[in-house]
């Protein structure tokens, strides 16, 4: 297929992997891609494995194995809006500041063409701001698919260039609460002060290791402790808005946001007795909530200030340590 109607990831199999689903091992390696549309291109015949087409996506990986996965480059096709519902807690005519539900994927990305923020945001808005391109109406920034919380979202230009201006010379507000393992000593606090890049060893990762960084701060504090499930309830506030910031910054200090699995979470952290509370995760998101948000309204100039609580799993949760 021509270069311009694709693109070409090539992969070798390291021996840790032998043995593995071809369409597991994809979906670990290539995080911006669900393992749906990795057995839609199995199914397609995009995925070869030595120069030879696949057709099972339960075919073993062995080591040495060279794969590689043609990703065909995004259709332009219009967005549809469709109906996800979306807690809208203020709205007027310049701009809507709206409650992302964890799990949903912010805009369309190969993979997730539907069922987006976006797609939800052309259903309850008849204006949006198209200053981000026509695959991101609205939006002004982002927040990570399983991050939960509150969002500002642009309803015309002129409030999307204030908007973008006020998070540019960081003069917005944005709080966040992270559930987090290990348990950390009560009334702990600190600023992480460490620049953020593309990680140098996985693409799809962001790292304090890499060749091109960006500054990057990021201040916590602890709220409440749960010691008996090595768990700690933190309050962060982020000086910049790089991307997975709070999640590398929590890692640096070889701290992990339950369920964020991608950044080194993993369930034998938690004592035994509480892994069940994990399962009470809403799908694709992990225990970070950005809670709070705060700005200047783009037209009339004055600082509205919002807050919200956990989602209600989040909060069944931490009840569920506090009773314990």
């Amino acid at each position: 297929m021509n270069s311009k109607e694709a693109r070409i990831i090539q992969l070798e199999v390291e021996d840790t992997q032998t043995g593995k689903r071809v369409d597991k091992y994809l979906s670990e390696k290539l995080k911006e891609f669900s393992r749906e549309f990795i057995k839609k291109l199995i199914k397609e015949q995009k995925i070869k494995i030595n120069s030879q087409p696949i057709k099972k996506t339960s075919y073993k990986i062995q080591k040495g194995d060279i794969i590689e996965v043609e990703i065909p480059l995004p259709k332009k096709t219009e967005l549809k809006p469709q109906y996800i519902p979306l807690e809208i807690i203020y709205e007027d005519e310049d701009i809507a500041v709206i409650v992302k539900p964890p799990g949903l994927v912010v805009h369309p990305s190969p993979g997730h063409e539907e069922n987006t923020l976006v797609n939800a945001l052309l259903y309850h808005f008849k204006n949006l701001s198209s200053i981000g391109g026509e695959e991101r109406p609205g939006i002004v920034h982002r927040l990570d698919r399983g991050t939960a919380g509150l969002m500002v979202i642009a309803k015309n230009d002129y409030a999307h260039r204030k908007l973008s201006e006020q998070f540019q010379k960081r003069i917005t507000e944005k709080r966040y609460l992270a559930l987090v393992v290990p348990h950390l000593k009560n009334h702990s606090h600190g600023i992480i002060e460490a620049p953020i890049g593309r990680s140098i060893y996985d693409r799809k990762k962001f790292s304090v290791f890499s060749n091109k960084v960006r500054e990057a701060k990021t201040e916590y504090f602890v709220k409440e402790t749960f010691p008996s499930a090595n768990s700690t309830l933190l309050e962060l506030k982020i000086y910049t808005g790089r991307t997975h910031q709070i999640r590398v910054h929590l890692k640096t200090l070889n701290v992990h946001i339950w369920g964020d699995y991608f950044y080194g979470f993993k369930e034998s952290m938690v004592p035994e007795k509480y892994r069940e509370l994990l399962k009470l995760l809403p799908e694709n998101s992990f225990w970070l909530v950005a809670y709070l948000l705060g700005f200047y309204h783009p037209r009339k100039g004055k600082w509205l200030q919002f807050q919200i609580n956990p989602p209600k799993e989040y909060l069944e949760i931490l009840q569920k340590l506090r009773n314990s």
